[in-house]
């Protein structure tokens, strides 16, 4: 149900449909419609605005792990690496809630994080995160510059006279 109702608001994240505190109204009663055409479930405002607070509490965590030294996302296990039992014990006794995301699988990372992150792009052209490191990525040929001259210093007053 969690990605069913993710891709509903991922729809609607991509077409600006956020109000000052949250999503316009319209979005809730689309997400309510898609859960109930894919999945057969009944679902709530509520269920979603509960489920729209796990989402950001996530997202919250795992990007703080992220942006430290010694943390990266495996896309295969959908959950956070860590490049060492030193890293994480150290990270895990300053942040006391993050204990269970050493081994915590979180399969709608990308969707998460799209929902959630602020500098994005959504035109043309606009790829996520996995799209990028599944392509292959071209090497640019750097040529060499030709020799340019330095300026000269300017060394006497200019007078505006």
């Amino acid at each position: 149900m969690d990605t069913t109702l993710l891709v509903a608001l991922v729809e609607h994240h991509n077409n600006v449909d956020h109000a000052q505190n949250g999503w316009k109204a319209h979005v809730y009663n689309a997400c309510i419609k898609h859960v109930k055409d894919t999945c057969d479930v009944d679902i709530t405002k509520e269920n979603i605005t509960g489920r729209i607070k796990t989402f950001d509490k996530q997202y919250e965590i795992i990007t703080k792990m992220l942006a430290q030294s010694g943390f990266g996302w495996d896309w295969v296990k959908n959950m956070v690496s860590v490049h060492s039992d030193e890293v994480w014990s150290r990270y895990v006794e300053a942040n006391k809630d993050t204990h269970a995301y050493r081994k915590k699988v979180v399969l709608n990372w990308e969707s998460i994080n799209t929902i959630y992150s602020k500098d994005h792009a959504t035109g043309v052209g606009a790829r996520t995160g996995a799209a990028c490191v599944q392509e292959p990525q071209e090497t640019p040929v750097v040529e060499e510059s030709p020799e340019v001259p330095q300026k000269r210093e300017r060394t006497g007053m200019l007078s505006c006279a």
